[in-house]
């Protein structure tokens, strides 16, 4: 068994191959479940203790039990760091709330939440952090509790999609043109020196990598508003960015067949990459220090 083969099952690390899904499990059949991706740089973990806190907090809403407590689930996502000599890319975790016999209820309180965790290398994706990348408006059919990090993506997928047909990176999603949020991203837009993003209602998740960017604009500042906005005013701004922790800051330089700005990637954009950049160096510094 390879280093990258081992998973984390439950409360055993197992590999990849025995790895089984029941075909009862809740996650399988209903979507019943809950997720979260975190960055690995330099063996480091980015961000661990926001995510796990995301996570109980996605498990309290759709009234999960966590099959452990955060400190022994994030020293069990570290092990794993460990087992699989993972220095750049992902942890993927995700609890379903169990195997039952198929039945749109919740089951009885005997019924485990199942765990599984596995790492995946990655690079980063410096080239379209760069040169920036082409984006579809798409409607946005979710159902109205985006902020819970679901296993629920069918409605993603479909405007992912979309977006891969018509040549784009990503979709940036509107409600009756109001602009919530990518299929797999938050997004932010920039006009006359100011940023504006979509508040962290129920119609958007709450990315940890946007409030990180929140965080640094503070630290930069950057004015930045937490409020609506139109694809009217998406389309007219000087810079657009996504944000996610696969794709960490990302310009948007096209909307469908508008340039966005000089379809170049803005300054304020290029501000928050480098500062964000610092913040890599230093945690892949400490990683050299504590070796």
């Amino acid at each position: 068994m390879s280093e990258t083969d081992i998973v984390l099952l439950n409360q055993s690390y197992v590999s990849r191959q025995d790895a089984k899904v029941d075909i009862e499990d809740r996650g399988y059949q209903f979507g019943d479940g809950i997720y979260e991706v975190i960055r690995v740089y330099g063996g480091q973990v980015f961000l661990m203790d926001q995510h796990l806190e995301r996570l109980k907090r996605s498990a309290a809403e759709i009234q999960l039990k966590l099959s452990l407590s955060l400190p022994e689930l994030r020293q069990r996502l570290l092990d794993l760091v460990e087992r699989t000599d993972l220095a750049e890319g992902m942890i993927y975790v995700q609890l379903t709330r169990g195997v039952a016999p198929r039945y749109h209820g919740f089951p009885t309180p005997e019924v485990e939440a199942q765990l599984v965790a596995y790492t995946k290398r990655m690079e980063r994706p410096l080239k379209q952090q760069h040169e920036g990348v082409k984006a579809a408006l798409v409607d946005d059919i979710r159902w109205l509790r985006c902020d819970i990090k679901t296993v629920n993506l069918l409605p993603n997928v479909l405007a992912k999609q979309k977006a891969t047909e018509n040549g784009a990176f990503e979709a940036i999603q509107h409600r009756n043109g109001t602009v919530t949020e990518g299929s797999s991203s938050n997004v932010f837009m920039v006009k006359q020196g100011v940023l504006y993003t979509h508040p962290a209602t129920n119609l958007i998740l709450n990315g940890i990598t946007r409030q990180y960017i929140i965080d640094l604009c503070t630290k930069l500042n950057f004015t930045l508003h937490e409020q609506t906005f139109s694809v009217n005013d998406l389309l007219q701004a000087d810079e657009v960015f996504i944000t996610s922790t696969t794709s960490e800051i990302i310009p948007i330089v096209q909307v469908d067949e508008q340039t966005i700005g000089n379809g170049q990637r803005g300054q304020i954009t290029q501000e928050l990459q480098q500062a964000f950049d610092q913040q890599i160096s230093k945690l892949r510094q400490s990683s050299k220090v504590g070796s």
